[in-house]
C-alpha cells in the first residue's frame, strides 16, 4: 500500500503516542513538528544509501561557463538531484569519470557526462521496507519536540537504526553483487 507524506507522518506520530494529523496546516503541535521536520528527514534517509528505487541516470546539460580551475567543463545537475553515486564520460557509461560537485554543478574533464545519482521519488513509490525505516526515524525525530522525553527519543533512534539496517540489507539484495574490476591482485592471478 502506497503511503503519502501525511500518512507516513501520522504513523510516526501514533508510534510515539501522539494524535495523527489530517493536514500539515491544521494548527496543532503535531502538524507543526511534522511539517517542519518531514522533508529534511526524508531527504537525509534517501541520501544515506544508494537505494535501488531512488537511483537513476541522466545525461547532463553542459553549462556555458567553464569552471575557474581543476576541470574543463561544468554541467547542470538534475532538479531532483540529492546525491551523486558515479559519473561516466559520454553516453552508455555511468561510472569511471573523475568529477567534483561544486556550487550546484558537476565539474569534469569530459565534454559529455552521464550521472548516476539519488533522486527524490514520490512517496507512493517508496517500498514497504523504506516506509518502515522512514516511519521509525520520523518517530524518533518527533519524540523530543512533542514529548520532551529524551530517554524515549534515544530508544526510538536505536530502533530506527535497526530498521534502517534492515532496509539497506533488503534493498542491497535486489541487485547482482558488483564484480571486482581492475584490481591489481586479481589481475596478477591471471
Amino acid at each position: 500500500m502506497a503511503l503519502s507524506a501525511l500518512a507516513l507522518c501520522s504513523r510516526a506520530l501514533i508510534k510515539i503516542g501522539a494524535a495523527p494529523i489530517t493536514s500539515f496546516e491544521e494548527g496543532t503541535a503535531e502538524a507543526e513538528v511534522a511539517a517542519n521536520l518531514y522533508s529534511s528527514v526524508r531527504d537525509a534517509l534517501l541520501s544515506a544509501h544508494p537505494w535501488s528505487f531512488a537511483t537513476t541516470q541522466a545525461t547532463l546539460a553542459l553549462l556555458a561557463a567553464a569552471p575557474a580551475a581543476d576541470h574543463a567543463f561544468a554541467f547542470r545537475l538534475p532538479v531532483d538531484f540529492l546525491r551523486a553515486i558515479s559519473a561516466g564520460a559520454g553516453t552508455g557509461q555511468g561510472r569511471g569519470l573523475s568529477y567534483r560537485i561544486h556550487e550546484q554543478a558537476l565539474h569534469a574533464d569530459s565534454e559529455a557526462v552521464t550521472l548516476t545519482y539519488i533522486f527524490r521519488p514520490a512517496e507512493g513509490e517508496f517500498p514497504p521496507f523504506f516506509d518502515a525505516a522512514l516511519i521509525a526515524r520520523l518517530a524518533a525525530e518527533f519524540c523530543l519536540p512533542l514529548t520532551e522525553n529524551s530517554s524515549r527519543a534515544e530508544l526510538l533512534y536505536r530502533l530506527a537504526e535497526q530498521d534502517m539496517r534492515a532496509a539497506r540489507l533488503i534493498d542491497s539484495q535486489q541487485d547482482a553483487p558488483q564484480a571486482i574490476s581492475d584490481f591489481p591482485l586479481v589481475g596478477v592471478r591471471g
